[in-house]
Formats: structure tokens, C-alpha cells, sequence
């Protein structure tokens, strides 16, 4: 259940009852073919699928996240490092005062890991906070039907082409990773990766993205049992 089907009194008495919540930090950023919030798109998704069966709600998605590499892609807008540390400090602290208590993050864009150290400083403010961080496509659930199919993890490759990701049609075969000598520019970056696809099969069967998705719910719910 997300906050947008809900009005303050429904939190006020959810919070009687049970102290958590999911959280979901995103981006919008170029993806190849696919949606350019398809970081937004996928731990939301996931968020919903694990509320249905538990009831925790699901707090709105964070659209932006830090992207620099990417802005000279069309349609990538990246915050600073700086914003997205504010950010989570000012979303975590406004629902912790209201009784959210146990928060578990379903981060969907590598960018945003800067956060986790202020987490730490966050957790340390707040000693009644507890709080757990998902990074869906890091699993090692997701890593071992990946293996199993014989597919490599990479970004906006087959790994982020569910249904509801897919805005165009995808291109067949698979995309050699190109060689990255290391930190490069925006410019830089698009010259290297072209399409915007890292490397690997472009797409996948059906099967397959829907055991990535049970595997990712099934990561979540077991999360969601804080101590």
C-alpha cells in the first residue's frame, strides 16, 4: 500500500499497529532501451509485490538519484551528492518522528550507494531506528539464476527488461562490454558504452525475468522480519 492511496489519519492508524516501512531510492537516467526510471520502476514494483503480501506500506519513490556519468545522455537528470545526502536525511528524520521505526531501503541505482555512510550517522542519531538496505540486482538470489541461465549482471542489459520497463522494442543478440580505463566523463562515457547498454544479452525469456522478480520479493519479505 503506498502513501498516495492514503491520508494522514490511515498513517496515523497504521502506526498504531506497525512501525515500517519501505523506501524506495531511484534515478532517471539513461537505460539504453529501456524507461528511464526503470531504476524507480523495479524497487517500486518489488516494494508493491512485498506490501500485497505483508501490508507494510510503501513510502513515495525517490525519482533522482546521482548520475553524473550519464548526462550526455538526453533524459538523465543527475543531483549532487550533496542533495541526495540532505534528501535522505530530511525524508528519514520526517518519518521517524512521526513512528516509523524499522525502514528498509530498496535502492535501485548504483549511484546511490553514497547514502549507506549516512545511514550509519543517521542510525547513530536515532538509537530506536533500525534500518536495512536492498539492492535488488547485488542479491546473491538474483546472481545465482543468473549463473544458472548462463547471463552476466549488467546495467540495462536483459537484467532491467521487465514488461514494465521496456519502452521500445529490443534489439537481438548480445553486446560485447566495451573497455572503460577507469573514472571517465559524461562525454567520455557515452562514446564508450554508445547505446547506453553495458554489455550482455539485450533481452531475455519471460521465465527467466519472472524469477528474478519472485527471487527479489522473496529477499524482501525475509528483510522486512526485523528484529
Amino acid at each position: 500500500m503506498r502513501f498516495e492511496s492514503l491520508n494522514w489519519f490511515d498513517v496515523e492508524k497504521y502506526l498504531e499497529k506497525d512501525d515500517r516501512l519501505m523506501i524506495v531510492l531511484g534515478s532517471c537516467e539513461q537505460h539504453g532501451y529501456l524507461s528511464l526510471l526503470s531504476d524507480v520502476k523495479i524497487p517500486l514494483a518489488l516494494a508493491d509485490a512485498a506490501s500485497q503480501k505483508t501490508g507494510v506500506l510503501v513510502a513515495p519513490p525517490l525519482n533522482f538519484g546521482v548520475s553524473p556519468y550519464f548526462l550526455a545522455y538526453p533524459g538523465t537528470i543527475s543531483i549532487r551528492v550533496s542533495t541526495m545526502l540532505d534528501l535522505v536525511e530530511d525524508f528519514i528524520n520526517s518519518v521517524w518522528q512521526h513512528g516509523f521505526r524499522k525502514l528498509l531501503i530498496l535502492n535501485g541505482h548504483g549511484g546511490n550507494d553514497v547514502v549507506r555512510g549516512k545511514l550509519y550517522e543517521l542510525v547513530n542519531l536515532h538509537p530506536d531506528l533500525e534500518v536495512a538496505w536492498y539492492a535488488w540486482w547485488h542479491s546473491h538470489s538474483i546472481e545465482k539464476i543468473a549463473q544458472k541461465h548462463e547471463l552476466k549482471l549488467y546495467h540495462a542489459s536483459w537484467l532491467e527488461a521487465f514488461p514494465f520497463t521496456i519502452v521500445s522494442e529490443l534489439p537481438d543478440g548480445k553486446k560485447l562490454p566495451p573497455y572503460v580505463p577507469g573514472l571517465v566523463s559524461a562525454k567520455d562515457a557515452r562514446q564508450i558504452y554508445g547505446d547506453g547498454v553495458f554489455g550482455g544479452a539485450y533481452q531475455t525469456k519471460p521465465e527467466i525475468m519472472d524469477e528474478i522478480f519472485q527471487a527479489a520479493v522473496e529477499d524482501i519479505l525475509f528483510l522486512l522480519n526485523f528484529s
